[in-house]
């Protein structure tokens, strides 16, 4: 007879809530009925019970939830006239009915129960608090909850509220279930504890990181100032390489010219005095020219020292070697850790590397300039003077002197010449 109504009633149970319950259950379907009448058999298998009461625990764990199908509030005042029913209509005695009917009003979760059985399937209704598979029913009831529209839990909001049932709302009754279970809902609370302490610290981090990250801004000068000055300089020293290639195109020039000059045209004034002030003007201007791409070019190299009183006053500017290239290197240390120290003075020594290779690009540019007046002056001026002599001189052919002083410069400008002009 234990048997057979337990069978009924779960058959009965199978399609009423197959029929009858709403899909958004997801926790609080036949799955979780099943789960809790296995539980129930557990405690019985490890408690010393009667089988009448081990068969009014079977029929009420799996009664106690269809209330479900009507509504989910009141739903064990609603299972129990269902059960009542139900179980009237199996011939069974009053008394089982009136103990299953108990039972089912001691799976509300928010009072304590008071019997034996109802602390029995208090237990099994809450298995699952100290089973493995905790994390995923639990994650159905949340899921549950929102379809409901009860309250849509956040995955953070949800744990803490789990860690406060597990921690202070919930316990076990029964011998067997502290015995069995709450080892593992121990586990359960602590990877619950864990988990919130390892989203607190990353929480945390993240904070401090924002926190300094925002502090550093304030503190900071803004990306236009920065910006500024990276570009200003950057350009600074570009046209510093500019103005030494510059340079260093005249002295090559000019280098080649003197050379044609020694090598050709001073060895033929014998024979062609006429042609020695153009010779030696053109020479003049050359020597000149490359003397002042030279100066153009010619670094200028500072002291190379300053005192502890420099450094206090930021009258020295640490970026520029020539200010310190005499100085021990402990004492160069110790006035770039009074720099780093003051942002004030970090920018103030780039306002003045700024400002002073501006005077260094200003002087080679005026200098290169006039070079490349004289370079100029001295070819129109040798040209001149050159017309000038062969009109004086009105025996020389004009086109053999051109002819012999060409094939002289092309026999000047061998390989080595050449190459030299190119680099």
């Amino acid at each position: 007879m234990t048997d057979n109504l337990v069978t009924k009633t779960k058959e009965f149970v199978f399609e009423l809530l197959k029929e009858e319950l709403d899909p958004i259950y997801l926790y609080h379907n036949f799955k979780h009925t099943e789960r809790v009448h296995e539980s129930i058999c557990e405690i019985i298998e490890g408690t010393d019970i009667t089988k009448k009461e081990a068969q009014i625990l079977e029929v009420a764990a799996l009664l106690h939830d269809i209330g479900y199908t009507k509504e989910a509030e009141n739903h064990e005042e609603i299972g129990v006239g269902i059960a009542k029913t139900f179980l009237s209509s199996q011939k069974v005695d009053d008394d089982i009915i009136d103990e299953v009917c108990n039972c089912i009003m001691e799976t509300k979760f928010k009072n304590t129960p008071q019997t034996k059985l109802g602390k029995i399937i208090r237990d099994a209704d809450a298995s699952h608090f100290g089973k493995k598979y905790f994390e995923e029913t639990s994650e159905f009831l949340r899921k549950e909850l929102d379809l409901r529209g009860v309250k849509s839990y956040s995955p953070t909001e949800w744990r803490n509220e789990n860690i406060k049932v597990l921690s202070k709302k919930h316990q076990y009754y029964t011998d067997y279930a502290l015995k069995n279970w709450q080892s593992r809902k121990d586990k359960n609370l602590a990877k619950l504890l864990k988990a919130k302490k390892k989203q607190k610290t990353k929480l945390l981090k993240e904070e401090m990181k924002a926190k300094y990250k925002m502090q550093y801004k304030n503190e900071s000068p803004e990306r236009g100032v920065q910006t500024f000055y990276r570009v200003a300089l950057r350009n600074h020293i570009k046209l510093s390489d500019i103005a030494d290639t510059k340079a260093n195109i005249l002295l090559s020039v000019n280098a080649i010219i003197i050379s044609v000059v020694l090598a050709n045209l001073i060895s033929k004034l014998d024979n062609n005095p006429y042609l020695t002030w153009p010779t030696v003007i053109f020479t003049v201007f050359s020597v000149i020219s490359m003397i002042m791409s030279i100066i153009a070019t010619r670094p200028n190299v500072t002291s190379g020292q300053f005192t502890k009183e420099d450094v206090k006053n930021q009258k020295v500017n640490l970026s520029f070697f020539g200010n310190f290239h005499k100085m021990e290197l402990e004492d160069f240390e110790w006035a770039i850790r009074e720099m780093v120290n003051d942002k004030d003075y970090i920018y103030k020594a780039l306002t003045k590397d700024l400002y002073f290779l501006g005077k260094v690009l200003e002087r080679k540019y005026r200098l290169l300039r006039i070079t490349y007046t004289v370079f100029m002056i001295g070819i129109i001026i040798s040209l001149i003077s050159f017309a000038v002599a062969v009109k004086n001189n009105p025996g020389v052919d004009v086109q053999d002197v051109f002819e012999s002083e060409t094939s002289a410069m092309k026999a000047s400008f061998d390989t080595t010449t050449l190459q030299k002009f190119n680099c």
